[in-house]
Parts: C-alpha cells; sequence; structure tokens
C-alpha cells in the first residue's frame, strides 16, 4: 500500500468512534492555510486547496467509503467550489503582490461597502433558498444547516479574495451553524477544528480591523481593475 492508498484507508479510534486520518489532515491544512490568510500571504490559497481535495472525499462518503454514517453534499460541494473561488483569489492575490513589487502583503483590508454588503446578503438569501431543496432532493443529512454552510462558506472565500474585513463575521455564522450539525453527523475532527476556526477568526477580525484603520484609504486600488 503507497503513501496514498494509506492515507485514503488510515483510520484509528476517539471514545471508540472511528475518525479518518485524512479528515484530520484536511482540516490542518485549513487551519494552515487561515493562518497564512490572517497574515495575507498567497501561499493561503494554494495550501487551501490541498485541504479541499482531502475533505470532499471525507464528506462524500458513499463514494470514498467514511465510517460515518451520513453524506453532506452540502460539505462535499463546498469543497468543489472552495476549490474554483481559491483559484480566483490566488490569482488576485498574486497579481496584487506583484503589482507592489512583492514587498507587502497581497491585499490591503478595507471594510466592504454599503452596496457590497446588500450584495453578500442577497447572495446568502437567494444562494441558500436555491441549494436548499438540491440538498434535500439529494438526500443530505441536515439540508438546511448544510446549505447556509455551503453558501457562506462561498462568500466568505470570496470576501477573502477582495480583502473585505466582513469574511471574517461570516465565517464565524458559518462556523456557528457547522459545529452542531458536524457534531451531530459524527464528524468530529472536523467540528472540534470548526471551534477552533471560531476562536481563529475572532483573532483575525481583530487583525484585519485593526490594519483596514492602520491603512490610510488608496486614491486608486493597488492593482486596477482596468489592467488585466
Amino acid at each position: 500500500m503507497g503513501p496514498l492508498g494509506w492515507l485514503l484507508d488510515a483510520q484509528f479510534q476517539i471514545a471508540g468512534s472511528p475518525v479518518l486520518v485524512r479528515e484530520v489532515v484536511g482540516n490542518v491544512f485549513g487551519l494552515a492555510s487561515a493562518l497564512f490568510g490572517l497574515r495575507r500571504l498567497v501561499w493561503a490559497w494554494p495550501v487551501g486547496m490541498i485541504g479541499n481535495a482531502l475533505l470532499f472525499t471525507v464528506f462524500l462518503g458513499g463514494a470514498f467509503a467514511t465510517p460515518q454514517a451520513h453524506d453532506l453534499y452540502g460539505q462535499a460541494g463546498r469543497q468543489v467550489f472552495f476549490f474554483a473561488v481559491s483559484l480566483y483569489g490566488w490569482w488576485r492575490w498574486s497579481r496584487n503582490r506583484r503589482a507592489g513589487g512583492g514587498e507587502r502583503p497581497a491585499v490591503t483590508p478595507r471594510w466592504a461597502t454599503g452596496r457590497e454588503r446588500l450584495g453578500l446578503l442577497a447572495a446568502a438569501v437567494a444562494g441558500t433558498a436555491v441549494a436548499y431543496p438540491v440538498l434535500a432532493a439529494l438526500g443530505s443529512w441536515g439540508p438546511l444547516p448544510d446549505a447556509w454552510i455551503l453558501v457562506g462558506s462561498l462568500l466568505a472565500t470570496y470576501g477573502m479574495a477582495r480583502g473585505w474585513v466582513d469574511f471574517w463575521l461570516i465565517w464565524i455564522a458559518v462556523d456557528a451553524v457547522g459545529v452542531p450539525l458536524l457534531l451531530r453527523g459524527g464528524f468530529y475532527p472536523s467540528a472540534a477544528m470548526y471551534l477552533v476556526y471560531g476562536g481563529f477568526c475572532l483573532a483575525g477580525l481583530a487583525a484585519w480591523w485593526r490594519t483596514s484603520r492602520a491603512t490610510p484609504p488608496a486614491r486608486t486600488p493597488i492593482y486596477s481593475e482596468a489592467v488585466a
């Protein structure tokens, strides 16, 4: 058995319940991505994408033989969307960093404007309304909270790519719903990591907020959207 085969099959026991090693490893990559994101480093994106790939195999248990009794299609689907949005974030932050000569962080934090917040709210309501019946029809366990976790996670990732301080608040709202859902589903490492993320998001919110207050508003963006 090679390293990949071992990673797909390896398990250990916690309080008599089987836990997949790849669930733990995937969440560790996710936490590392969040740490890089707090420091506004481009590495946040590729590291997070590795975690997305691993966690996709965890939540789609019917295809990858996970020990949990429930399939969370929203959780699995969000890993795919995460991967796609992360490509955008990776491109955007890399572009900004090159425009700054590689001597400053890849993004300058700021609060979203009123119009941008209305857009986020509309997307959250519409996205959840669309995702819920789809996930329910697929037989996803806990389709309503799963729908919000899917949509909220995508909005938070997009907000991070744009450099909006607000994205930390969206992550906190996602964690508040995700912890009880994952605990009830038996995904204990992911539930524990969501708790860690919650505390981490509070620290990230404070750090980005301080930076946004300390950075004077720029007359033009770091890298104009008109320059591609």
